[in-house]
């Protein structure tokens, strides 16, 4: 408009020189105070570290890791080694083919690894802690291995045929590029596919039967997916079905079938989709380069054949040459659904009751009549399982001589939130622990994102349960525990709902007994902070203590803030504030920083990093300084005998990425 005064350069640069300024010196400033406060924690520090080496010499060392098995070889990694063995020699003669160290790369750790169909190749992704992206190493496989490329920044990456790779290529924390790379004689690569949408993340997948790449374009609810075939490699990308704003699809192959599993249709949680007669049958004479997708793929020609049971949540899926294996979780517990393709029926197998997560071991090989894999919990280290396709059982395997957690109890119960809702609650403590209500309580809680908590197997919690603590672990809305419906619930406009769970599971586990307010501390990692956070500020009685590991706090002043490299994305969780007004008031209702008020708080101990690229540390900076001065200008406001001031206390990592370390680097946090 006339007369209107356009802000100068000069301005502007000053004003980000002042916040940079800023930034530094309030890190220089939590730098010093912990540096001043850590000592006191010295004697403790040094007990906690021996028990959790010790722990973790007796469990995770003798757990092993995953094995590949081509044929007759098996490829396994060890130590920043990558070893080959013969199946039937045992893995004393294993050869070497590859280490971190010998290449240089030091600080890095072992990825992802994938092998070509015909073993000539093997490629490996290198990642350091203090880095999102990873280094993609090629290996050209012989009498003596040699680094055939090395690719940088790169998320994941497939062979869809024994000398052609494709890869995705990662910058600011997103993957929207796929590129293709030949290894013979005519060496090239080439751009394949580029995502537009910044909403969208592209990775991608190989069909079991290795017929078909997937390109898959994601964004938190909607998807679409492009088939490469594997026989023709160099061809175009074919799509399947179009985008469709809510509906998420993914595909897999077997016997010229595609299967789709997919949220279309209600309710709008996964089931199997198929077209034409009883699996999804597809006449690969009519697959058409030329017009690019695949004949009679599309939605219009989708018929259901399986869905979920309501709150339940499909964990993971494995295909087979004669069934497929959905993995599942229903009310807390674990469940196997084999859906045999020979017979037409769909058995269920409840797995064992203390387990709590699975991890899938590789089948490379379609054609296996086992399928592999391991369960956990927080504290019982990984056991590893087998299903038998030609016995139709479950069979625990023994390996390693692994101690058997036998003196912890695993009780769930169900919360009755604000609106009715059942909210679950895992509960673990010691058998042996006498008065409950007396023990120290430790509560964890996620809630973003439909991912589930993470339970897996920590040396930590399992020193905890020995020490007499009792863990509880609140699966609110917004979270994944009970499908894609327990996750709309809890996004968005519905996000208060998770904090009115989270409130409601503490209270009813002080009613049942397990501690009370005074002996319970709240854990949180990411955007788990936002609720921990939230009940900090609106139930601050409920809990002592609250420890977080990079959190989120600061929810409005990061969504308002669109050069951030998640922003976009983000907004199918969040919302949009900048073109809301109702969703602005909204988070601004529940953001942690935005509701910080005097009153008396519980103890804060935060670990931050100073490379951490997806939680800006000066939103964490700012959070600790506004809430160590809220806490002080409380205690002066009242004058009550032995006034309790809590400890906030931040430790900034100068090395680390977002919650992703190494054993070494996590024992010394």
């Amino acid at each position: 408009q006339e007369g209107a005064k356009v802000p100068s350069k000069r301005n502007q640069n000053t004003s980000i020189v002042t916040s940079d300024l800023l930034h530094k010196k309030l890190l220089k400033s939590e730098q010093k105070n912990w540096n001043d406060i850590s000592p006191t924690y010295k004697g403790i520090t040094k007990r906690i570290k021996e028990k959790l080496e010790e722990l973790h010499n007796m469990y995770t060392l003798n757990s092993g890791s995953p094995r590949m098995r081509f044929g007759e070889n098996v490829y396994f990694e060890e130590n920043g080694c990558i070893f080959l063995a013969k199946a039937d020699d045992g893995e004393g003669n294993a050869e070497i083919l590859f280490s971190v160290e010998d290449l240089g790369f030091s600080d890095a750790f072992i990825q992802q690894i994938r092998i070509s169909p015909d073993e000539r190749y093997m490629a490996i992704s290198l990642k350091s802690e203090n880095s999102e992206e990873a280094t993609c190493i090629i290996m050209k496989l012989g009498n003596l291995s040699v680094v055939e490329k090395v690719i940088p920044s790169v998320f994941s990456f497939e062979w869809a045929a024994n000398d052609v790779l494709y890869y995705t290529t990662q910058k600011n924390l997103k993957c929207q590029n796929v590129f293709m790379t030949t290894f013979t004689y005519q060496k090239h690569t080439k751009l394949v596919y580029a995502e537009q949408d910044a909403r969208f993340f592209v990775d991608l997948y190989c069909t079991k039967d290795r017929r078909f790449l997937t390109i898959n374009s994601s964004s938190k609810t909607t998807s679409e997916v492009w088939l490469v075939d594997c026989r023709h490699p160099l061809e175009s990308p074919s799509l399947v079905q179009a985008r469709t704003t809510g509906v998420i699809y993914h595909i897999e192959h077997r016997k010229d079938q595609l299967y789709i599993l997919t949220t279309y249709g209600e309710p709008a949680e996964y089931k199997a989709i198929l077209t034409d007669n009883y699996m999804h049958r597809i006449n690969l004479d009519t697959y058409c380069m030329s017009c690019r997708h695949i004949a009679s793929s599309g939605k219009e020609n989708w018929q259901l054949v399986y869905a979920l049971e309501k709150k339940t949540k499909l964990v993971d899926f494995e295909m087979f040459s004669d069934a497929c294996i959905m993995f599942l979780k229903n009310g807390g517990h674990l469940y196997l659904n084999v859906i045999s393709f020979v017979s037409h029926s769909v058995q269920s197998i409840k797995l064992p009751t203390w387990a709590c997560e699975f991890e899938l071991e590789s089948h490379p090989e379609h054609t296996t009549s086992t399928c592999y894999f391991q369960l956990s919990s927080p504290v019982h280290p990984p056991k590893r399982f087998a299903y038998s396709f030609k016995e139709n059982n479950l069979i625990e395997q023994a390996v390693q001589e692994v101690p058997i957690i036998t003196n912890c109890h695993t009780t769930r119960l169900l919360a009755k939130s604000k609106d009715e809702t059942l909210v679950p609650i895992t509960v673990f403590h010691n058998k042996n622990s006498k008065e409950l209500h007396r023990r120290p309580l430790l509560v964890h809680v996620y809630g973003a994102y439909g991912i589930d908590l993470n339970m897996s197997f920590k040396e930590e919690k399992l020193m905890l349960i020995e020490e007499g603590w009792i863990l509880a672990y609140c699966h609110v809305r917004g979270g994944g525990e009970q499908g894609l419906s327990w996750h709309r619930d809890g996004c968005q406009h519905n996000k208060l709902k998770g904090l009115h769970d989270l409130r409601a599971c503490i209270r009813l586990l002080h009613q049942r007994g397990f501690s009370q307010p005074n002996h319970t501390a709240l854990a949180a990692a990411s955007a788990g902070g936002v609720l921990a956070g939230a009940l900090c500020n609106t139930d601050p009685a409920l809990i002592r203590a609250m420890v977080l590991q990079a959190p989120f706090v600061d929810v409005l002043n990061t969504m308002l803030k669109t050069h951030l490299p998640l922003t976009i994305e983000e907004q199918e969780e969040w919302g949009n504030p900048l073109e809301d007004e109702k969703c602005m008031k909204y988070i601004k209702s529940y953001c942690p920083y935005q509701n910080i008020k005097p009153q008396r708080y519980p103890s804060v101990f935060i670990t931050a990093y100073e490379n951490d690229e997806r939680i800006p540390l000066t939103g964490i900076l700012q959070y600790v300084q506004k809430l160590r001065r809220a806490a002080l200008d409380h205690a002066s406001r009242t004058s009550k005998k032995g006034n309790w001031i809590p400890n906030i206390i931040l430790d900034v990592q100068a090395s680390g990425s977002h919650c992703d370390s190494s054993w070494e680097h996590s024992l010394n946090e």
